[in-house]
């Protein structure tokens, strides 16, 4: 015969899943900022300052923060944004590094040839991410799109030790970091409202 002690104890119920704000417009802006500061001194348009002014941002936002927000991509499942924010946030941290330990004790064109290297992996790396870029929106795809074209031309010019190339790459480095301000920009004010406020496109196609 049952009794009350035998029934089964009620089951809490389970606590809601925590939600996040969107992190990709912070790792955008991160990613702006610093890729602006650095194209600006390869565009020889920071002649009267130290030239160096990106190397703590490369630390402080380009590389911690967007590195936390590719952290925060994982929590929201977002494989490309995570993989992108995580990748580039290292990038400045390394390139950072590389600037205060190593390119100090170069010697001749060492330098140029480090980053010639450096530019050129991540270049392979940003080859695939701005396929898989396509399947987003316009505007994140015109990020990597941008970034591109001036990763190939930075990376030519420091191995060819060619300044007018490199410049060139200043340029695309700028309009780069204002198509990533934009991107991140529309993330903000559509994430806020909750609807499209400022457009960014759809998948250019399906694989």
């Amino acid at each position: 015969m049952s009794t009350t002690d035998d029934a089964p104890a009620p089951v809490a119920p389970a606590a809601p899943a925590l939600l996040i704000a969107d992190p990709a417009p912070l790792g955008l802006a991160a990613f702006a900022l610093t890729t602006f500061l650095l194209s600006a001194v390869n565009a020889h348009w920071a002649t009267s300052s130290t030239g160096s002014d990106w190397l703590g941002y490369a630390f402080a936002y380009g590389g911690l923060a967007q590195l936390l927000a590719g952290m925060w991509e994982f929590k929201n499942k977002n494989v490309f944004g995570s993989t992108a924010f995580s990748t580039y946030g290292a990038f400045w941290i390394g390139l950072g590094l590389w600037a205060l330990l190593v390119a100090p004790h170069a010697v001749g064109t060492e330098a140029s040839k480090d980053l010639g290297w450096i530019l050129l992996a991540f270049a392979i790396f940003n080859t695939y991410m701005l396929i898989f870029s396509s399947q987003l929106n316009a505007a994140v795809f015109t990020v990597f799109l941008t970034l591109e074209l001036t990763e190939i031309f930075l990376f030519i010019g420091n191995f060819a030790g060619n300044t007018t190339i490199v410049k060139v790459g200043g340029y695309l480095g700028v309009i780069t970091a204002l198509a990533a301000w934009y991107t991140s920009a529309a993330g903000v004010i559509n994430g806020m409202k909750g609807r499209i406020v400022v457009p960014v496109g759809g998948p250019l196609f399906n694989m």
